[in-house]
């Protein structure tokens, strides 16, 4: 025998017992995160350029490859997913969460082999960023150069 029950009277079912949202509580928490992790960056980017006499460009480089390992280490050893848990999107400062989502991917994956699994499947989550990104600062580019050669 199937049970059936009317779309209507299950949305409503399923709103009355669905846990609600902390919405305040969830962009104060992403606010700090991302707050704190670009404070990172700034206070690496100071080190970098006075401490040890680093051009401005230079720094800002060394800090993206540091940003990066550390969102990897930190993925790697199962940190970054409770950090995330506290900050939510936060953590989602691009250049920190895409490091996560590639190592992620690597980690969940690593059973099934290096090359069918790893190798398969790293990018899953990135890779139509990567695609899209690609895509869409290749047609910028096209757009920009047409421009000037009227402009």
């Amino acid at each position: 025998m199937k049970l059936t029950i009317e779309p209507k009277r299950y949305a409503k079912l399923v709103a009355a017992h669905a846990p609600k949202t902390k919405l305040l509580k969830n962009c104060r928490n992403a606010f700090l995160g991302g707050g704190l992790i670009c404070a990172l960056a700034q206070g690496l980017r100071e080190v970098y350029t006075r401490a040890a006499g680093l051009a401005a460009d230079d720094a800002a480089t060394l800090v993206s490859v540091t940003l990066i390992l550390l969102a990897a280490l930190l993925s790697g050893i199962g940190v970054f997913d409770r950090i995330a848990k506290v900050f939510g999107a936060g953590t989602l400062v691009p250049i920190t969460g895409f490091s996560n989502a590639v190592v992620s991917q690597a980690i969940d994956s690593r059973a099934e082999g290096l090359v069918l699994g790893v190798g398969a499947k790293i990018f899953t989550v990135a890779g139509p960023v990567l695609l899209y990104g690609t895509l869409a600062g290749t047609v910028w580019g096209v757009v920009y150069w047409i421009v000037g050669l009227f402009g």
